[in-house]
């Protein structure tokens, strides 16, 4: 039998299965926690990875091996190699500011929006690695001396596995990405398959190294035993693959965050900035949309009501569709989908029979499936076609969110039997390394899926909608920036060009 290793270096923790190459059977797994923090030193990432690997029995007799990652996070690595300052998670949102000066330096409101969105797919938000290059600009002026490389999380803990730091002394020129995990930067293109480092260097101030982005069935190397070293990708991406979602599907995780991810054959751009314009794993484009607001407002419900998720089901399959018009706006951390970084939850509607725990567990319920449901909206205007929803993530599990799911959404909902997607998907790059030749990745069996279906419930987003704009500025919201004046656009940037590592440029 031969073995392979999906890794999945989450916000939260890592993940680890060996899965079998020819069938994808499930042979062992561990898993090993992450810092609970928005920043984070990558050698965490690595310490988390020898327990979860460890935990799973070992790597010693996999053949090969590829890593997913949470995506957007700024890994700054100085000329030896050494992790300049902690790395910014995609959910830090202290980049808000950068990200609206981004934009706004090539064109006032839309102008600058559709100049991004042409340049590299999408609209950078707080969480896209080129806005926190504009924030270390702004506030760390030594730590960007100190930088000759950027990467992202999965490039890093590629690197590490290929040998960096551990004897044999990886160069800096031997990291890489991959085109899922790169599009998210705000510095590569998905349409025409390179870096814009003009935008990387206007955001940054100076040119750096950026991994080398390999095709879907490229390898990174071996690692010192030996195994092969899939190209890795992001998270979304990994996902996708771990459910086998192919054109036409569209991956719904509540996770930490919710995303809406669409498998479709042809980039898409979306001026509006509502729309990230990602590729995939396969080659193929995953236009993204997502909410910062997931499985994390149920789970504070829960605490706020004195239960746990179970009972945060039941109460909320208590109350009828609506919660009587308690509607609640799950901008608990801010906001991505739509982009209102600065913005705090509401809850509306309260009256005596409203201010009730059932009412409340399913306000909590509905509120985060209308950001979804918002999200799926804006993939449509896109024309985007949605054939079938897979619903993913830690809040997949709960009864209530499967059984409201479809009125809320108004179609049904495919929920896959609970595993760790991420990892799958990473597992199965890791197979088709083995083989590249291959002009898809191997067919595993796919899991158990069972369907959930329910009469739609228009009424809940209507109210929703009613409501969705009248949210708090958050009290520890950093103050907007004025606008920038208007600059060149993409591409005319003057100077020294950052380069792709291995590019000989």
């Amino acid at each position: 039998m031969t073995l392979v290793a999906g890794v999945d270096t989450s916000t939260q923790s890592c993940k680890v299965v060996v899965r079998d190459a020819a069938s994808g059977a499930l042979v062992r797994e561990g898993r090993a926690p992450h810092p609970d923090a928005t920043e984070v030193n990558p050698h965490a990432w690595w310490l988390a990875f020898e327990t979860a690997a460890r935990r799973a029995g070992g790597l010693d007799d996999v053949a090969a091996i590829s890593v997913a990652g949470q995506q957007h996070g700024m890994v700054c690595l100085d000329e030896a190699g050494e992790v300049v300052r902690p790395a910014l998670l995609w959910n830090d949102l202290r980049s808000a500011p950068a990200a609206r000066d981004l934009v706004a330096e090539l064109g006032a409101g839309a102008i600058g929006r559709r100049a991004w969105a042409e340049a590299v797919g999408s609209v950078p938000v707080a969480s896209f690695t080129v806005t926190k290059l504009r924030w270390l600009a702004e506030h760390e002026p030594d730590s960007v001396r100190r930088t000759a490389c950027v990467c992202l999380p999965h490039d890093w803990l590629t690197w590490q596995l290929a040998g960096a730091g551990r004897g044999t002394g990886a160069p800096l020129e031997a990291l890489v990405t991959d085109r899922g995990d790169a599009s998210g930067t705000g510095y590569w293109s998905p349409s025409t398959g390179t870096y814009r480092m003009d935008l990387l260097e206007r955001a940054l101030g100076r040119a750096v190294l950026v991994p080398r982005v390999l095709e879907p069935t490229g390898s990174a190397g071996r690692t010192p035993a030996g195994a092969v070293l899939g190209a890795g990708t992001g998270d979304n991406a990994a996902a996708a693959l771990g459910v086998g979602a192919g054109p036409g599907d569209v991956v719904v995780s509540i996770g930490t965050s919710g995303t809406v991810a669409a498998v479709v054959d042809h980039p898409v751009a979306d001026e509006t900035g509502l729309v990230a314009g990602f590729a995939d794993a396969t080659g193929r484009y995953l236009p993204l949309a997502c909410t910062l607001n997931g499985a994390r407002v149920l789970d504070a419900t829960a605490a706020l009501l004195g239960v746990d998720g179970d009972g945060l089901s039941a109460l909320a399959l208590r109350a009828p569709a609506g919660a009587g018009g308690l509607a609640l706006v799950p901008y608990l951390e801010g906001e991505r989908t739509p982009d209102r970084p600065d913005a705090s939850g509401a809850l509306h509607g309260i009256t005596l029979a409203t201010l009730a725990p059932d009412h409340l567990a399913r306000a909590a319920v509905e509120g985060v499936l209308c950001g979804i449901a918002d999200a799926l909206d804006a993939l449509r205007a896109l024309g985007v076609t949605i054939r079938r929803i897979i619903l993913v993530g830690g809040a997949s599990r709960s009864e209530a969110v499967r059984r409201i799911a479809p009125a809320v959404l108004a179609m049904p909902v495919v929920v896959p039997e609970p595993g760790e997607y991420v990892a799958d998907g990473a597992a199965r790059q890791a197979a088709w390394a083995l083989d590249p030749t291959r002009a898809e990745p191997p067919e595993w069996p796919s899991a158990g899926y069972e369907t959930f279906d329910a009469a739609a419930a228009p009424g809940v987003r209507q109210r929703y909608a009613e409501v969705r704009e009248m949210t708090a500025p958050r009290m520890d919201a950093a103050p907007a920036a004025p606008a920038a004046p208007a600059a060149p656009a993409p591409g005319s940037a003057t100077g020294p060009r950052a380069r792709p590592v291995g590019s000989g440029a």
